[in-house]
């Protein structure tokens, strides 16, 4: 009886330890971060901290394991089994693109793992079946597309993916120097409403494009009151 709440608080301590870190990782970087800011934001001691993750590196694998987790699982918090193609792709693309806003910390950690060549990404098998998953559900949509006519075919999945990342990732990553390039301010909610929209415009238009059934005709733009 005595173990589930020593359990329950080792789970806890994990959970503050991996806050902490994801927040002090997001903010210097791999190099810059320090276990003792881990420790302090975190209320634990080193010892406690190395007990629970044994070096630095393996703590910041398995924060970049849970910032791969949190994309994966708001992607496949949207329902698309039972959807038509172009209905699913569309809500793929939205909820790629949102998850990016809502998480920004995503896109602070994935440009500290491409700084560092993907030396850390390397040693997680999770990270990897995350995407392999990924990659499954997509074949899936654009299988049924191909079959109903109204996606291209021999679409091929990873360049597919990689395309509608950047369209989502891209904008956001880069909204600093191109709202000050461009004088405007690409996080204002009309902006992003704008972007997104032209995300599945712009993924539908080539799925579309050469599909027997013909292109697919974006709806008209409409973006939330100022």
């Amino acid at each position: 009886m005595k173990e589930q709440p020593r359990k329950r608080d080792s789970i806890q301590t994990q959970e503050r330890i991996l806050l902490a870190a994801q927040a002090e990782f997001a903010r210097r970087g791999y190099d810059g971060a320090r276990v003792d800011a881990i420790t302090t934001r975190a209320r634990v001691s080193k010892n406690l901290l190395y007990h629970h993750f044994g070096s630095k590196e393996e703590l910041y694998i398995r924060v970049l394991e849970r910032t791969y987790e949190t994309l994966r699982r708001r992607q496949g918090d949207v329902p698309l089994a039972g959807l038509d193609p172009l209905e699913a792709m569309r809500r793929l693309c939205e909820s790629t693109f949102q998850v990016f806003v809502d998480e920004p910390d995503i896109i602070v950690m994935l440009n500290t793992e491409n700084l560092h060549r993907g030396r850390h990404i390397s040693k997680s098998p999770i990270i990897r079946a995350l995407y392999n998953r990924l990659s499954d559900t997509i074949r899936t949509i654009l299988d049924e597309g191909e079959r109903q006519g109204v996606f291209r075919p021999k679409v091929d999945v990873t360049e597919f993916y990689i395309s509608m990342s950047a369209l989502c990732y891209f904008y956001l990553s880069n909204r600093f120097t191109l709202s000050l390039l461009f004088e405007r301010d690409l996080k204002a909610p009309e902006n992003l409403a704008r972007h997104k929209v032209m995300i599945v415009d712009m993924v539908l238009s080539y799925l579309t494009n050469g599909a027997p059934k013909g292109r697919w005709t974006p709806p008209e733009l409409s973006l939330p009151a100022a």
